[in-house]
């Protein structure tokens, strides 16, 4: 290992020239400065950062805690997380809840002990008002930023998220607008607030356009593609008349449309199917899926931006970005003919 003294002694310097030069200090001058760096380069010279933390009392890393990366919908916000990180001489450490309580508990204890500089957290939403892991982030005065939306036990902390409200009432009105009166919901996990907003989004919608939200088209439908699928067949059972899906995600509409593509039914021909998110197999599914963009890569940086501000003391407001539909292949008039279901192919 490359020392102090040994580039010290190479650059015909002292040990104490050499860490000012590197550290970029005024009182050494650039030329020199240069020449130093040049020779640690030269040698292969990596500083220590353990020794750096010590000296500054920080260790310029920055802790992430998401579900699970398998899901497409956290690959650009942590792609701009990174690459702003990297700008400011920070590194990002990955952890996975995989969405259960006591495994976030546990990956975020042990960012603490690693002594991360500060918590971006997409939280296990849990219908109880308090955690007590986030409460020990308070008390210990943690810099987190959530990256979502805040909840009861959380809400002590500033947020980045979409405003999913506004977003699934503009994805319910593009249904309307084509003619749709007759539309099923396909719902998320009860205890998730985005989910919660979604369907608010959706009934707004309605009621705005002087129709009821009936029940029967009220579908439990998770979060996942095997949820998506589910719902469908569920759907087909029962039977309801309806001429469009709106799914709480594209992972849930693309598992619905996968079931009804596989029982003959026709998209929009029969159904108009209808996600949220964007991810990109939305785009390249067998029928591109028209959907709800979520500003994903600036949801990362505006995370990243109330994140520095908290490291300076600072106090960030918690923000809610715009997205916008995107229209695809899924969606259409209704059919002119009564509810399309398997039985009439």
């Amino acid at each position: 290992m490359v020392r102090l003294k040994d580039i010290a002694h190479h650059a015909g310097v002292s040990v104490m020239t050499v860490s000012k030069s590197l550290r970029d200090s005024p009182e050494i001058s650039a030329p020199t400065r240069a020449r130093v760096k040049q020779v640690a380069q030269q040698m292969g010279y990596v500083p220590d950062s353990s020794a750096a933390s010590l000296r500054t009392r920080t260790t310029r890393f920055l802790g992430v805690v998401i579900s699970a990366i398998t899901n497409p919908i956290y690959a650009r916000m942590l792609l701009a997380l990174e690459e702003r990180a990297h700008e400011l001489g920070y590194e990002i450490i990955l952890a996975h809840s995989l969405n259960t309580e006591n495994r976030e508990e546990a990956c975020i204890q042990r960012l603490l002990a690693r002594r991360v500089d500060g918590l971006f957290i997409s939280p296990v939403y849990r219908m109880r008002p308090e955690a007590a892991i986030y409460q020990i982030l308070q008390a210990r005065g943690t810099p987190v930023v959530i990256l979502g939306h805040n909840a009861p036990f959380c809400r002590q902390f500033v947020s980045i998220e979409t405003d999913d409200v506004l977003a699934s009432y503009s994805a319910t009105q593009h249904l309307l607008r084509l003619g749709h009166t007759r539309i099923a919901f396909f719902c998320g996990p009860h205890a998730a607030p985005w989910a919660q907003e979604r369907f608010e989004g959706y009934r707004r919608a309605l009621r705005e356009a002087n129709l009821e939200v009936d029940e029967r088209l009220v579908f439990q439908a998770g979060s996942a593609i095997e949820d998506g699928a589910k719902a469908a067949l569920q759907f087909i059972n029962e039977a309801p008349y309806a001429t469009a899906i709106q799914a709480v995600s594209d992972l849930v509409a693309i598992g619905c449309a996968t079931t009804f593509l596989g029982q003959g039914m026709k998209i929009p021909g029969d159904i108009s199917i209808l996600g949220f998110g964007n991810i990109l197999t939305s785009e390249y599914f067998r029928i591109p899926l028209t959907t709800v963009r979520e500003p994903k890569f600036r949801l990362g940086t505006v995370a990243m931006d109330a994140m520095v501000k908290l490291l300076r003391g600072e106090r960030p407001e918690s923000k809610r970005l715009k997205a916008e539909i995107v229209v695809r292949e899924s969606t259409g008039a209704p059919p002119s003919s009564s509810p399309s279901t398997p039985a009439q192919h």
